[in-house]
């Protein structure tokens, strides 16, 4: 099955603690072709982008850039390895690292928002 990411809302649900990811944060994806873009803030994050490749399995490799609540800009590459859940919705099983601002590297779990 083909997983088209455009227009699909995501939030925080799990992350190491040197991420700054939170259930407060919102990810708000878009999809043109094999191209991902999407922007995120809430939580410690005022304002965020990700740009990147969805590949054939439906896996996400991206880099992400914001700035945090202490003015702070911080960057770093991620790969998402999707899970469609029983009620459609889907989960991004995240591995990142820090590549400015930050240190280490870490996993998390986003997850869509409610359909409908």
């Amino acid at each position: 099955m083909k997983i088209n990411y455009h227009g699909r809302t995501f939030t925080g649900v799990t992350n190491s603690p040197n991420g700054q990811v939170s259930g407060d944060t919102v990810f708000n994806y878009s999809q043109h072709d094999h191209i991902l873009s999407a922007t995120y803030q809430g939580g410690s994050i005022c304002e965020g982008h990700v740009l990147g490749q969805i590949h054939e399995d439906n896996s996400l490799y991206f880099t992400y850039h914001h700035i945090d609540t202490d003015g702070q800009l911080k960057s770093g590459y991620c790969n998402s390895v999707p899970e469609v859940l029983p009620d459609g919705r889907i989960r991004l099983h995240e591995t990142w690292e820090w590549t400015h601002g930050g240190e280490g590297k870490g996993e998390s779990v986003v997850e869509e928002k409610g359909l409908g």
